[in-house]
């Protein structure tokens, strides 16, 4: 796409953002303000209300952009090799043996360090 297209196609994106936020605006004062109405009532209006912002959201430059990203990166999760059932628990007793260790170890210099403080002082 050459940039006049992009710049014609995504020209009115200021407009697009104020939109958003209105609708986004909207959707939290009209909560509010019809707070006597049942919760789902309540719950679906705002649903829809988002729903529309995000439509709109999308049709931006860096909506769109964004769009694509998360294309790409749901892309990018199914080619990741996961660990078996077995790798992760190893893996995760591993960490928590260390984390063990680790804490051992430092309450021991914490005693050590406190015994040594109060030789010191008196």
């Amino acid at each position: 796409m050459n940039a006049k297209v992009e710049a014609k196609t995504f020209r009115l994106d200021g407009l697009k953002w104020l939109l958003v936020v209105l609708l986004v605006g909207a959707a939290v004062a009209g909560n509010s303000y019809y707070a006597e109405y049942p919760l789902l009532y309540r719950v679906l209006a705002m649903v829809a209300l988002c729903v529309v912002a995000l439509a709109v959201a999308v049709n931006t430059a860096k909506g769109s952009a964004f769009w694509t990203l998360l294309r790409e990166a749901q892309t990018e999760v199914r080619r990741v090799v996961w660990p078996s059932r077995q790798e992760a628990t190893q893996t995760t007793l591993i960490v928590v043996v260390f984390v063990l260790f680790m804490a051992l170890v430092l309450w021991g210099l914490d005693s050590a360090l406190g015994w040594a403080a109060s030789k010191i002082i008196g």
